[in-house]
C-alpha cells in the first residue's frame, strides 16, 4: 500500500512539473504578442486546462488517451516497482530539460520510463509494440500535422484579410488570440491530464491482485477523485509557469505576431483534438512547434530559426529513448531495496 500511495503522489507531482514544463505550450505565443501578461497568460491557460476535464468527462464522455497510455505495457508484466521508475525517470527527464529551456515532451518520457522499466524487468515482450509504434510515430506526424494546418490556415486568413486596414485587423487577432490560446490550453489539458491518468491506472489495477484497497480491475473503475486530481495538478502547474521555454517557444524559433498567435494556437489545438478523438497520446510540446514552425514559413522559410528546431527535434527524439534508459537502470537498483 505505501508502494502504491508513493506511485500516485509521485504521478501528481509528475503531473505538476508537466504543468509548468508545458505552460509555454499555452501561453508562449500570447505572451510573445503582448495580448496578455505573463501572469494573466499562465492563469488563462490553466484555467482552460482545468475545463477540459468538464469536457472529456461529460462531452466526450471518456478518457481514452489514458486508456491507451494504461496498455502501453502488456497487463500481465505491469508491477508496482515498474511503474514507480518509470515515473522517478519522468520527473529526472522533465526537470532536466525544463532546467535547460528545452521544450522536450513530458508524454513521452512518461510512456519512454514506464516502457523502459517494464523492458528491464520482463525483455521486450513486455511492452505493447502497436501501441508504442503508433506513439513514436506521431512524434513526426503531430508536428506535421500543426505545421500543414497552420500553412492552411494562415494562407486563407491572409486572403480574407488582405485588403483589411492592417492597425484594425491586428486588434481583432489580439483579440481572438484569447480564444485560440483558450483551444489550445483545452486541448493540452485533455491530452496531457490523461496520460498521468493512465499511469496512476496501471498502478491500480496491478494492485488489484495484491488485494490492496485501492485497486481496481480495468480502467473503467477508475475513481472520479483520479481524473479530477489530474486535471487539477496541472492547472497549478501551468500557473507557475516555465519561462525559460517560453522564451524559446514564443521568439526563438520565429517572430511571431497576433496573427500568427491566432494560426498557431487554433492549428495546434485543432491537431490536438484530432488526436483526442483517435485516444493516440502526442507531444503538445511538439504539436504547437510544429504549428510555430508553419506559420513562420509562409512569410518564408528564412524566417524560420532552423538551428534552433534542428535541437529539439534532437531532443525528441532523444526523449523516449533516454527515459527508458534512465527507468531501467533505476528499476535495476530499485529491485535491491523492493
Amino acid at each position: 500500500m505505501a508502494l502504491l500511495v508513493s506511485i500516485i503522489v509521485l504521478a501528481l507531482i509528475f503531473d505538476y512539473i508537466n504543468g509548468f514544463h508545458d505552460a509555454a505550450n499555452s501561453i508562449a505565443t500570447i505572451v510573445s504578442t503582448k495580448v496578455l501578461t505573463p501572469f494573466q497568460a499562465v492563469l488563462w491557460a490553466a484555467f482552460f486546462n482545468f475545463i477540459a476535464f468538464f469536457i472529456a468527462k461529460y462531452v466526450i464522455g471518456e478518457f481514452g488517451i489514458a486508456n491507451t497510455v494504461s496498455k502501453t505495457v502488456y497487463e500481465q508484466f505491469i508491477t508496482l516497482p515498474v511503474i514507480l521508475s518509470g515515473i522517478i525517470a519522468a520527473v529526472m527527464w522533465n526537470l532536466a530539460t525544463w532546467w535547460f529551456g528545452i521544450p522536450s515532451s513530458s508524454s513521452h518520457t512518461l510512456i519512454g520510463g514506464f516502457a523502459g522499466a517494464a523492458i528491464m524487468a520482463n525483455g521486450f515482450q513486455a511492452v505493447h509494440g502497436t501501441v508504442i509504434m503508433k506513439i513514436v510515430a506521431f512524434i513526426f506526424l503531430a508536428p506535421l500535422i500543426g505545421m500543414l494546418v497552420a500553412l492552411g490556415l494562415a494562407i486563407l486568413l491572409y486572403y480574407v484579410c488582405k485588403k483589411a486596414n492592417p492597425h484594425k485587423a491586428n486588434r481583432w487577432f489580439k483579440k481572438l488570440q484569447l480564444v485560440s490560446s483558450a483551444l489550445f490550453s483545452i486541448g493540452h489539458g485533455l491530452n496531457d491530464s490523461q496520460k498521468v491518468m493512465g499511469i496512476i491506472a496501471a498502478a491500480m489495477i496491478a494492485a488489484h491482485p495484491l488485494g490492496l484497497g485501492m485497486g481496481i480491475q480495468s480502467i473503467n473503475d477508475l475513481p472520479v477523485w483520479v481524473p479530477i486530481s489530474c486535471f487539477t495538478m496541472i492547472s497549478l502547474g501551468t500557473m507557475s509557469g516555465g519561462w525559460k521555454i517560453v522564451k524559446t517557444m514564443g521568439s526563438r524559433i520565429t517572430k511571431v505576431t497576433p496573427f500568427e498567435g491566432v494560426v498557431a494556437e487554433t492549428a495546434g489545438a485543432l491537431t490536438l483534438f484530432l488526436t483526442e478523438f483517435l485516444k493516440i497520446p502526442v507531444s503538445t510540446t511538439h504539436t504547437i512547434t510544429g504549428a510555430i514552425i508553419g506559420v513562420g514559413a509562409v512569410k518564408r522559410l528564412s524566417a524560420v530559426r532552423w538551428i534552433v528546431t534542428k535541437n529539439l527535434l534532437i531532443a525528441w527524439i532523444l526523449t523516449i529513448p533516454v527515459s527508458a534508459l534512465l527507468a531501467g537502470i533505476i528499476y535495476g537498483i530499485a529491485t535491491l531495496f523492493l
